[in-house]
């Protein structure tokens, strides 16, 4: 027979009897000792989650995204690489600051499109003012031209890929797409049939096609540099102090040819407008989240899902807050075409007229698209990157914060008594900027516009600030 003391547990030496509760605080500590070493494994996996969450299986890291403000699915974005500017650009760079090009001699491309100021107005005027003595009020706000590099020509519908076949006029193709339904725009979903409406193309209205054909408009508007012809453009250029660079690039004979002297010194702009990084930096916050870079506020995770909800805000249904498939960085526009009835800018000079409309697509200052009514009070979609720094919204400019744009959209259709002037009876002038026949042509199907008068509104005003900070995310220059 064994004696007690090899009977005793391996634990306990030997020749020591057990004392009475000894095996149950032994058991204690055990148990202390496995939860520590449980509770150090899951502190130090809830902190390697926190660091690394696209490490993680999708569902932890929506918890951390939660938690962190990390994205959990970073990703390399694809930007235009940074070079040097070619010597058309270096050429198209003096153009766009030189305000001897104007009538006034104080007036630039810069002017309007400040680089300071993402290459918008630099100030809070609802339009700039230009003309031979700088006191001419404009008839729009000058959009960005940041973010253009990828814009493509006007046209309507989806793109023509049958090169061979003959050219298809502006009313063929609106006429093809009287018929057809106009597709919902819900953020994150693409349309199952490509939209028939108008997109692409530069100005609020779409009418030049290309960075060069933008670059000359602004010249010949009396409201803004106000050369009465191409001549006062080439009488100017032949004067300019980088004359010679245009003989280097071009040749001599190139001040005999006055058509091709506008036309290259046009598209020297674009080039400039193409190359130049600082026209498209991708350097927001919001990008550097993207790519695992930097994390966002509670405010800002929240604003971004309110945005990208398409029975809330339902901002990205056009203003598309997603990387492409071969990740290149979003836009925020589609830059397709809406009527969102917007009220009059009464504040504006040309509006005093009351018989005048600023109709977008179908005129007055397009002229080739005028019989195309179902466009009528359609206007580009513009980026909403940089728009935090803006101070004119819309094509009137009738608003100058994002508040007042934000109240727009959630209370157009809710409560148009806050949104329209009213009328001696009281009733509110809805859709005041746009004749009666075309009211049809405005958004009333998607989100937030999709709700009734007296409805609750789609957002409440907590919603709306969180927009708003996630909007602010879309500045460039951030710091990670």
């Amino acid at each position: 027979m064994s004696s007690p003391k090899s009977a005793l547990p391996p634990s306990l030496p030997a020749g020591d009897a057990p004392r009475p509760g000894g095996a149950k605080r032994h058991l204690l500590r055990v148990l202390g000792w496995t939860v520590a070493v449980i509770a150090a494994g899951c502190v130090a996996f809830v902190a390697y989650a926190a660091i690394y969450p696209e490490r993680m299986p999708l569902a932890i890291g929506a918890i951390v995204e939660d938690f962190t403000g990390a994205n959990p699915q970073p990703i390399v974005l694809h930007v235009p690489p940074s070079q040097p500017l070619s010597a058309v650009a270096l050429l198209g760079k003096q153009i766009f600051n030189d305000p001897s090009l104007s009538a006034s001699g104080k007036q630039s491309c810069a002017s309007c499109h400040s680089p300071d100021h993402a290459y918008g107005p630099p100030n809070d005027l609802s339009v700039q003012l230009g003309g031979p003595h700088m006191t001419d009020a404009g008839y729009r706000p000058p959009p960005s031209l940041a973010y253009l590099y990828r814009q493509a020509p006007f046209s309507i519908g989806p793109d023509q890929n049958d090169m061979d076949a003959a050219p298809v006029t502006l009313d063929q193709l609106a006429t093809a797409a009287s018929g057809t339904q106009r597709a919902a725009k819900t953020a994150g979903v693409a349309p199952a049939a490509p939209a028939l409406v108008p997109q692409g193309g530069l100005f609020w209205d779409g009418r030049a096609s290309t960075l060069q054909d933008q670059a000359i408009g602004p010249m010949l508007n009396p409201v803004e540099m106000a050369n009465k012809s191409t001549d006062e453009v080439v009488h100017k250029l032949l004067n300019a102090k980088y004359l010679d660079q245009f003989k280097q690039l071009f040749g001599d004979r190139i001040m005999q040819q006055p058509d091709l002297l506008v036309d290259e010194a046009m598209f020297a702009v674009g080039r400039y407008e193409f190359e130049d990084p600082s026209f498209h930096r991708f350097t927001s916050k919001y990008d550097y989240w993207l790519q695992g870079k930097a994390r966002l506020t509670q405010a800002e995770l929240h604003g971004l899902r309110l945005f990208n909800d398409p029975d809330k805000a339902n901002c990205a249904g056009c203003h598309l807050s997603k990387p492409t498939a071969d990740h290149l960085p979003p836009l925020f526009t589609d830059t397709q075409y809406e009527a969102l009835g917007v009220p009059r800018n009464r504040d504006l000079p040309v509006n005093k007229d009351p018989k005048f409309y600023d109709m977008g697509v179908c005129g007055p200052f397009r002229t080739d698209a005028a019989s195309l009514t179902q466009y009528c009070g359609m206007f580009l979609t513009p980026t909403l990157r940089n728009v935090a720094t803006r101070h004119a919204f819309f094509h009137n400019g009738v608003y100058h914060d994002l508040k007042q744009v934000m109240d727009f959209y959630n209370l157009r259709n809710t409560s148009p008594e806050k949104i329209y002037p009213l009328d001696a009876a009281g009733k509110p002038q809805k859709y005041d900027d746009l004749p009666e026949k075309y009211h049809a042509n405005i958004d009333v199907a998607d989100a937030p516009f999709d709700r009734k008068l007296g409805d609750k509104p789609a957002m409440n005003d907590d919603e709306v600030k969180d927009i708003i900070a996630f909007m602010n995310t879309l500045t460039d220059g951030y710091k990670p």
